[in-house]
């Protein structure tokens, strides 16, 4: 649908987005050193089962390999959001969580905005399990999570312009809201009329939901919402 480039949002609170840098830093080494660069094997299937969501082994229908048991079960509903199942799925969570994470690190502050990241993951990560709660398939992905952080901006910046390329090719100026709207109610579409079984929509979902509520609660004093006074 489209593809965000760069948004005219200055930072206000802090100076740096060092846990913006650090998560997207932290999901490519993952993919490099732990699924080992997006090459189909052993390895990456290993890595799947062990750190991605299975919702069979997180509700105990199931038990992994023991092979395969490296990390508690719980653990994986923030374990699997580091992990990717190519190049491009790596890139395009990247690039979204570039585009729109500094600004919501902005206004919750370092700390609060990596609790809030994980919160979002575990709560995709939830939804997901709930909906298909048999499934033995892992689910991998930083979506969830970025998701989040577009709900968390949506509702901290709807008027502020971002630059996206349209439909692959048609670069325009847009509010955030005609967006990230568009984005989020495409989710919901493909949730409810059952869209691509290998996509975790019901993840995207919760992860926005999850992402607009947390912000209204954890974000610093002062703060305002929706662009208010602007």
């Amino acid at each position: 649908m489209f593809i965000p480039l760069h948004d005219t949002n200055p930072l206000r609170y802090v100076q740096r987005q060092y846990v913006t840098w650090g998560l997207i830093l932290a999901n490519v080494a993952v993919f490099v050193f732990v699924q080992g660069g997006g090459l189909s094997g052993p390895m990456a299937q290993a890595a799947s089962l062990s750190y991605g969501l299975v919702p069979a082994v997180l509700f105990d229908i199931r038990d992994l390999a023991p092979e395969l048991e490296i990390l508690p079960d719980g653990a994986s509903l923030v374990t699997y959001a580091f992990l990717h199942g190519d190049w491009m799925h790596l890139g395009g969570n990247m690039l979204f969580l570039w585009v729109f994470g500094d600004n919501v690190e902005d206004a919750l502050g370092h700390f609060r905005y990596f609790v809030f990241y994980l919160l979002c993951a575990a709560a995709a990560g939830l939804a997901h399990a709930a909906i298909e709660p048999a499934s033995i398939a892992p689910l991998i992905g930083a979506s969830g999570a970025v998701a989040g952080v577009i709900g968390a901006y949506l509702v901290l910046h709807p008027n502020v312009n971002v630059w996206v390329l349209a439909f692959g090719r048609m670069p325009l100026r847009l509010p955030a809201a005609w967006i990230l709207l568009a984005w989020i109610g495409f989710q919901v579409m493909m949730a409810f009329g059952g869209g691509d079984e290998h996509v975790a929509w019901w993840a995207h979902v919760a992860g926005a939901a999850a992402g607009a509520a947390l912000i209204v609660v954890m974000r610093r004093p002062g703060v305002i919402l929706f662009d208010r006074g602007l």
